[in-house]
């Protein structure tokens, strides 16, 4: 999740203020109860997602952002500009939308990225070569997911996962992908997770991604006869847990991201590879939490 290749050219592009988008007749990905599932509409949401991101990524987690991120409260990069961010918001909340958004996932398509300069995991994993394999497949990427803390439910973890199925479902892609982090600069301290991911949902062939070999950290810390999967499943990321009930495999290698404190892996997901059981959840026409 380094920020470190934008320089300030950048980061003004990015907070120059933009035309708001206007809202478009049934964009609502989903509801459950009070919560709310949609795309941002305006640049207002689109900054409050970012005040969003940085309560959690700096406030909670530690991040180190530019000057210029800490001084405006707000994690940002160019990448903000266009990509598209997935919103769920609390209606309960008294005031205007972005004063609702309680989560937030950004998402690239391979078309816009590739518009744009690439995408934002090919700073830290070899994406290139995976596309390069599958020539007739589309990829979006998933980035900066967050909830605030009260929100850490399983009703916003559906909404979220609604939206992004709805996303790629209305855009036709063929996969996900994107990082995914343990806290912490010190791989050898998740050594029980990472191994448990290395000997267990590693992706293989067509599918292998690897950390950029400057980057790469081992992910095999642990013989396969000394992992406890039980524990290592109760040492992984709520965030990475709920991947792998998905039907999602893992980089073969982790980087360490000192800017943002974190130990990530890549997160590969074939759409072809999403478990029955959440299709059906789900929806194959994803309109379970539909409005």
């Amino acid at each position: 999740m380094s920020v470190d290749a934008f320089n300030s050219a950048a980061v003004a592009e990015v907070h120059r203020p933009s035309s708001a988008v206007a809202p478009k007749e049934g964009d609502i990905f989903g509801r459950i109860g009070n919560l709310e599932t949609r795309l941002a509409r305006t640049a207002n949401e689109i900054d409050a997602a970012q005040a969003v991101r940085f309560r959690v990524f700096v406030d909670e987690m530690g991040a180190q952002l530019s000057p210029e991120a800490m001084r405006r409260k707000r994690d940002f990069d160019s990448y903000d500009a266009f990509c598209d961010h997935l919103l769920v918001l609390d209606r309960s909340i008294e005031g205007d939308s972005d004063e609702q958004i309680v989560g937030t996932y950004r998402l690239l398509r391979q078309d816009v990225a590739m518009a744009n300069g690439g995408f934002y995991s090919a700073s830290e994993f070899a994406i290139d070569e995976l596309l390069a394999r599958h020539p007739d497949k589309r990829f979006m990427e998933l980035g900066r997911s967050c909830v605030l803390p009260d929100y850490r439910t399983k009703r916003t973890v559906e909404l979220l996962w609604q939206g992004n199925w709805a996303y790629a479902l209305k855009h036709g892609m063929s996969a996900m992908f994107g990082c995914a982090s343990f806290p912490g600069i010190h791989p050898e301290s998740h050594a029980l997770a990472l191994s448990f991911l290395h000997h267990n949902v590693a992706a293989k062939e067509e599918w292998a991604v690897s950390a950029l070999p400057h980057l790469a950290r081992d992910m095999d810390l642990m013989p396969a006869e000394a992992v406890n999967p039980k524990r290592a499943l109760m040492a992984l990321p709520p965030l990475i847990k709920g991947y792998l009930r998905l039907g999602a495999m893992v980089g073969t290698t982790a980087v360490v991201d000192k800017a943002f404190n974190t130990t990530d892996v890549l997160i590969v997901l074939p759409i072809s590879s999403i478990s029955d059981r959440y299709l059906n959840y789900y929806g194959a026409d994803a309109g379970r939490f539909a409005s």
